[in-house]
């Protein structure tokens, strides 16, 4: 991508992290996903040469670490990265407070919905049994079921949607899932 040509601080961080996908990828390492996969199950729509070149390129300026994790290539914020939590803290803030949302014209996607709902789910405070949860979704009908803790220490989690079924390999705590179970 060509620079702006100018000295100025805020071109030339533009230039950086101004590229379509940037920050929503910088969101999702913040929000603890470090394998590509895991990034990229939370950004859906980005293709993955876009994701790669993404990653590559926040390595190259100093925002992410890449290390040779025990299943492959992680990333994590470095000193850099973790500055820019504030920018994505005020972008998210901006948005929410200026820029009206219309959810029956917008193309809604349920799968980051989700996502980000799991992140937040304290499961030192759920029952140690197998758990089933089921979320039911105007227009998304069974959307999801998962269950929590099992023996196997990489067991997966799924989400089960009406087209796709996906993947949840983060959570190794999680059992698999469905409807059903």
């Amino acid at each position: 991508m060509p620079g702006y040509g100018q000295f100025c601080s805020v071109a030339r961080a533009h230039e950086v992290l101004g590229g379509r996908w940037t920050l929503l990828i910088v969101r999702e390492v913040m929000c603890g996903s470090r394998r590509f996969n895991d990034i990229r199950r939370g950004v859906p729509r980005v293709s993955r040469t876009v994701l790669s070149e993404r990653l590559q390129e926040l390595v190259l300026v100093g925002a992410l670490a890449r290390t040779d994790g025990p299943h492959g290539p992680e990333y994590e914020l470095t000193e850099a990265g973790k500055e820019l939590a504030t920018l994505v803290g005020a972008l998210a803030t901006w948005g929410q407070r200026w820029l009206r949302r219309q959810p029956s014209r917008e193309d809604l996607d349920l799968e980051p919905v989700l996502i980000d709902m799991q992140r937040r789910v304290c499961f030192d405070e759920l029952p140690g049994q197998p758990l089933v949860v089921r979320f039911e979704i105007r227009g998304y009908p069974g959307a999801t079921c998962f269950s929590k803790r099992t023996k196997h220490p990489f067991a997966k989690a799924t989400w089960d949607f009406p087209s796709r079924s996906v993947c949840a390999d983060r959570w190794p705590h999680w059992s698999a899932g469905g409807a059903g179970t």
